[in-house]
Parts: structure tokens; sequence; C-alpha cells
């Protein structure tokens, strides 16, 4: 078996290439393994390395050297292949798909990535393009795919990057109008943001459903409705914390496999930290899709899973 570690040098606040190599090579140079260190050379550039990899039909476990967008660039390279598993070497701001585990700091130790167990996750599809954590439509994709831009700021963490870029937003409004399609029913209202989750996190602090599980075959998706401005951090704050229960009348929790969100102009979709635009996302859960590894011992199911920020 080979190991391939794609790695991401625009991930997070730095260029971790030399720290990265020097890990890789030390630890995987000692076990004497078969592996492979490739860079990333710019935006998309991880899903075709990883395809590349995936059809050369060898047995592969790759490595996604960054963060949450470098993992969500691999798992669409190797979608369909049964040759190949992939895990996270974390290097981002968030590391959000890893925090459906019971601990995230395993991960950045490659003496146990490398003596792993492997799971099989499911997908969400949008469009054609796959995500292994949450989607999000509306004010909180504009939020999603503004914080890059506040994460690059000196002394920003991924939570206050998060904060910044939703103080900025709502400057410019809360909510459209949206046609929402699932399970047979319509629904269409102005929303303030749909929220789709095969995972738990993102956005560096944001757990919006907290039972969530990755393999279990269901979309958790979250539709809070028109806000005020007044009510705006209230129903946020609920929300981020997972507690939509407690806003039954603004925030409605539907569990599907497959929905549709039209809108009237091009809106921003936000996939796991990536972002598309569309007037018509079409959504599907595609189940056992991707081959994941992850250290021993852990746990990812939310009833024995302790998540940690």
């Amino acid at each position: 078996m080979k190991h391939i570690f794609i790695i991401n040098p625009a991930a997070g606040k730095y260029d971790r290439t030399e720290e990265y190599k020097k890990k890789i090579e030390s630890v995987c140079g000692a076990k004497g393994l078969a592996y492979e260190i490739l860079l990333s050379a710019g935006p998309g550039d991880c899903t075709r390395l990883a395809h590349e990899a995936a059809e050369s039909g060898e047995a592969v476990r790759i490595y996604a050297c960054g963060g949450d967008g470098t993992l969500n660039e691999v798992v669409n390279g190797i979608v369909g292949y049964e040759n190949v598993s992939v895990t996270h070497f974390p290097g981002g701001s968030g590391n959000d798909t890893i925090k459906v585990f019971s601990e995230t700091a395993p991960f950045s130790d490659l003496e146990r990535l490398l003596d792993a167990e492997e799971t099989r996750f499911d997908l969400i599809r949008c469009n054609g393009i796959y995500s292994i954590d949450i989607l999000s439509i509306g004010f909180d994709a504009k939020v999603g795919t503004d914080v890059a831009r506040f994460k690059r700021l000196p002394l920003v963490t991924g939570k206050g990057a998060y904060i910044l870029s939703i103080l900025s937003n709502m400057l410019h409004g809360l909510s459209e109008h949206y046609t929402v399609t699932l399970d047979g029913e319509t629904v269409d209202a102005e929303q303030t943001m749909i929220c789709v989750c095969n995972g738990r996190w993102y956005g560096g602090s944001f757990n919006p459903v907290p039972e969530a599980e990755p393999d279990d075959g269901l979309l958790d998706v979250l539709m809070v409705k028109k806000v005020s401005l007044l009510q705006a951090a209230g129903v946020i704050g609920y929300y981020q914390k997972g507690k939509y229960a407690n806003y039954p009348e603004l925030i409605r929790h539907v569990q599907c496999k497959s929905l549709r969100v039209q809108c009237e102009k091009e809106n921003v979709v936000n996939i796991d930290g990536e972002a598309i635009h569309t007037k018509d996302a079409a959504i599907e859960l595609v189940p056992k899709a991707v081959r994941f590894f992850y250290p021993k011992g852990l746990q990812y199911h939310f009833k024995k899973a302790c998540v940690s920020e």
C-alpha cells in the first residue's frame, strides 16, 4: 500500500509545507514505507492530484494536509474509487470535519494516523460537487465565504473571523426568498439561512446539529426563517450551540435524503468552506461514499464521542 500526502501550501495562516515534509520524511522514512509527497499549485489542484492517484488502481491512502477545504478537494477527487481511503492531516484554521471524533489532536500525530482503523462516511452531493461535512446557503453561506479574508488578519482566530464576517454581512441584509423542496413538501418563503449537515462542526465554533451522524444515511437540515436585526444575535447564538430546539418558531430541523433549493438570483453555496454560485441547488445524500481512516481508539458516533472544539 502506498501513502500519498497532498499538501496545500495556502491552507491556514501560513505555509506549513516544510513542517509537513519534515514530519512525513522522519516517520515514514524510519518505517520504510512507500510514500509520496505532492504539493498543490492552486485551487482545485488537490482534486486533480487525488484523482490521478486514485486512477493508478493501486491501493492508496491519501492524507489531506491542510484545512477543511483541502480535505474537500481531495474527497472530490476520489469519489467512486474503491482502491483509495482518505484522512485529514490537519493544518488549517478550523479543521472542523474531524471534530466529529472524540479527539482531534491524534490526527496531528502521524505515528497514530499510520496505525489507523477505517470506516465509511456518507457524502453530500450538490450539483455534482461533494461535501463530507456541512453545506449552507443564504446568510450563513455568505458569512462562510467571507471568513477566509478575515482569517488572514493578525491575531484573528477561526472563531473571531466568523464573528467578524457575521457582523459585516448583517449590513447587507439577513434574508432572501427561497423555494425549498424536501420529501414532497415545498416551503416557499423568506429564509435567513439553510444548513445541510453530514458532519457537526464548521466555521471554527459552530455546531448546529450536535447529533448529526456522518454515516446514518440521512441529511440533517436546519431552515432558519426570516429574522429581524434584533432577533439575529439570539437566533444565531442558539444555532451556533446546536440549541435549535429552543427556537422552534424560527428554526426548523428536518431529516431527509434529498432537497432542492431554488432562488430568484444567483446565491453562494458554501461547501466545506468552498464556494459555488447557483440559482438552483440539487442536494442529495450519497451513502457510504468514501472510505475514511482515523487513529485507532477514537469514537465518532454522537452518543460515544466527546466532541472537542
